[in-house]
């Protein structure tokens, strides 16, 4: 553990991905995989917005001899980007949003994905691959969540451990850029500002260790100033139908900078056609605020996807 907190678990990663990157810094114009993207230096806008729903179910016969319990799923998901540059300036905005419940006979409806983020940035060109940034960030989450007891699956053997703004992440950010390609960047923030918000003032007695998510107890907001903040972002058709991206955050503070915390969310897609696509997906955290050991999400799911 002592070594994960010395080494980010994304940085051998992303170095690869730069040098990557640096070789291909001219963009091949007649490649359609590069049809929708920011592809020159000139003045130009871009904008892609996707809405998608995925419906999973399953059901057995009393008398089924694999055993099985039957259940349904439903997840939907919104996702807006947009990307304009006119001279040496740009602005870039991402919002991204997703819930999913799911229901198994004999239980009550539990969520498994719900997440929304919003990232406001804007850019001043300092040299083609080099500029200046600054940009606002929000991170939180819909509904409230719960812990399950595993003997019993009634009211009294759930407890809530997050809600809407219960954690809300909200970071300010000033500092270099680096985009080798236009596919992926890499943003430097010293002195980086987070906010962490915890509205729900009881919510500390059923967070791991009563933590409250770094919040003291008591209050509603913590500000953290970051001795260093780093940002990598990659999103990219790898191969036709096929697009992949991801998002790291690592954040040193001040306060305890070798207590880094990290965040890698990423998300593979495969389109079958126009509508139907299979989306592969996976979080892992790092945060002495919220977990002392890592946390891992991942989900699997079959659905439709409308893109304009």
């Amino acid at each position: 553990m002592r070594t994960w907190k010395r080494i980010p678990f994304g940085i051998f990663f992303i170095l690869y991905l730069i040098s990557t990157a640096s070789a291909q810094n001219k963009v091949d114009l007649t490649n359609p995989l590069y049809a929708a993207r920011l592809k020159t230096s000139k003045d130009t806008s871009w904008r892609k917005i996707e809405f998608g729903a995925n419906l999973n179910q399953g059901s057995f016969s009393s008398n089924w001899t694999g055993g099985g319990v039957n259940s349904v799923a439903l997840g939907v998901f919104f996702n807006a980007l947009s990307e304009n540059k006119k001279g040496k300036d740009s602005w870039r905005n991402d919002f991204q949003s997703q819930y999913g419940i799911v229901r198994n006979k004999g239980q009550q409806s539990r969520k498994n994905a719900d997440r929304i983020f919003f990232d406001i940035k804007y850019n001043r060109e300092l040299s083609p691959k080099w500029s200046f940034f600054a940009n606002l960030n929000f991170l939180s989450q819909f509904g409230a969540g719960y812990e399950y007891s595993s003997s019993s699956d009634t009211i009294e053997f759930k407890k809530k451990v997050s809600g809407l703004f219960s954690p809300a992440y909200v970071t300010e950010a000033i500092g270099i850029e680096y985009r080798p390609a236009p596919y992926f960047f890499v943003d430097v923030a010293p002195g980086a500002l987070r906010q962490t918000i915890v509205l729900d003032r009881d919510l500390y007695v059923n967070t791991p260790d009563q933590k409250n998510y770094g919040v003291p107890i008591g209050k509603r907001v913590r500000t953290e100033a970051a001795l260093i903040q780093l940002v990598a972002n990659f999103d990219k058709d790898v191969a036709k139908g096929f697009n992949l991206k991801f998002r790291y955050l690592m954040f040193s503070s001040f306060e305890h900078p070798m207590e880094i915390d990290n965040r890698l969310d990423a998300q593979l897609t495969a389109k079958f056609n126009k509508y139907v696509n299979v989306n592969l997906g996976a979080i892992v955290v790092y945060d002495k605020d919220q977990s002392n050991s890592i946390q891992f999400a991942q989900a699997m799911s079959i659905g439709f996807l409308f893109a304009f």
